[in-house]
């Protein structure tokens, strides 16, 4: 029998259901009543993204126009190295790489975050026009303001908080449904992407020039100013994620449902989307809108642990991973040319698009 609905969400008022053989149990720890939840297969696979990880920061330190041999690296990282490798690897390489590593972490988050409230994959920050507003902002800094880098990222940020508080308030009836946050945010995002268009036609050829390699996200130029910011965001916007997601995992089965356990719904709805925001501001003042991470990372996690959740930490090693996969193809594709990272995370994202909705609209007729 042929259905006619697109399984794009868990139905309303209950969790998706694990996948067969799939057991999560509970760890006890010392003292009287206390346990925490613990899946094997997550957390096998979170060790492993964070090996994948680690494996293609050591290539991307080692590899490039002057290759430096991995011990080498490892004498430059403990003090000892020549000055050569050690401005090499210092001053060029490892801020690059830990900017696509925390950036990426973020927008993994923010991505999970965001889709867990709106209990659909496409409910990413990129999707539904966040980080569309937060090139806004950016934009009017640029073009219109005439400002520095210092005010482009404030921009940015003021841009991502002015869009998510207005796709918020207009999605509210009585709550903010997770459909109607998708189909607003879907709106928003096509009105800010014309101003965009606008702003960037009216500009001179040498401002559109630079506010399109802005647009389009890159870590070119990326220093150690750049990890301090993600880094400091990250201490205190990772935990606080951290803490809400127990809420989001009973979130999922429905607000009447998470109600009647004891959580409040729009309260945590809202501190959710006050923290996903900050992580897509922060992470797009850095490295300007970088395209798919936040949709895609949360989503391949999920099909690889199996496990329902928001999956956050897993989601933050996948985003992590893949920022610093595509910026290290970005920097070899088409060397010396370096290409903004924000051309292949499209190509992948997109890729990764058309396969998820040709596998829905496979299911939907079968």
């Amino acid at each position: 029998m042929t259905s006619s609905r697109t399984p794009l969400a868990p139905a309303a008022g209950r969790a998706p259901a694990p996948a067969p053989g799939h057991r999560p149990h509970a760890l006890r720890l010392p003292g009287p009543g206390l346990s925490v939840r613990w899946d094997p297969r997550a957390t096998a696979v979170g060790l492993a993204l964070a090996a994948a990880a680690l494996a293609v920061g050591v290539w991307t330190l080692t590899t490039g126009d002057f290759p430096i041999p991995v011990g080498d690296v490892l004498k430059v990282l403990a003090g000892s190295g020549s000055p050569g490798d050690d401005y090499i690897v210092n001053e060029l390489r490892l801020p690059r790489l830990l900017n696509a590593l925390l950036v990426g972490c973020a927008m993994g988050l923010s991505g999970a975050l965001f889709q867990t409230l709106a209990r659909n994959p496409l409910g990413s920050p990129d999707v539904i026009g966040f980080t569309v507003g937060s090139a806004t902002g950016a934009l009017v800094t640029i073009l219109v303001l005439g400002a520095g880098a210092a005010s482009v990222a404030l921009g940015s940020i003021v841009g991502c908080a002015l869009t998510s508080a207005a796709v918020y308030l207009l999605a509210w009836r009585g709550g903010s449904a997770g459909y109607r946050l998708v189909l607003v945010g879907i709106g928003v995002s096509a009105l800010l992407s014309s101003a965009n268009a606008y702003l960037i036609a009216r500009a001179s050829f040498t401002d559109a020039q630079s506010a399109q390699v802005w647009l389009t996200g890159s870590l070119n130029g990326r220093g150690w100013e750049h990890v301090w910011t993600m880094t400091a965001s990250l201490a205190v916007l990772a935990p606080a994620a951290l803490v809400l997601g127990r809420s989001l995992r009973m979130l999922e089965m429905g607000e009447d449902a998470a109600a009647a356990l004891g959580v409040r719904v729009e309260r945590t709805r809202g501190w959710s989307l006050v923290v996903g925001v900050a992580l897509t501001a922060v992470s797009t003042a850095v490295a300007g809108p970088v395209p798919f991470v936040s949709l895609v990372a949360p989503q391949v996690v999920r099909r690889l642990t199996r496990a329902t959740g928001p999956n956050l930490l897993g989601s933050a090693v996948m985003g992590a991973l893949l920022l610093a996969v595509s910026d290290l193809a970005a920097q070899r594709a088409l060397a010396p040319t370096l290409l903004p990272v924000g051309v292949l995370t499209g190509v992948v994202g997109g890729c990764y698009l058309v396969w998820m909705l040709a596998r829905q609209w496979r299911s939907g007729r079968g």
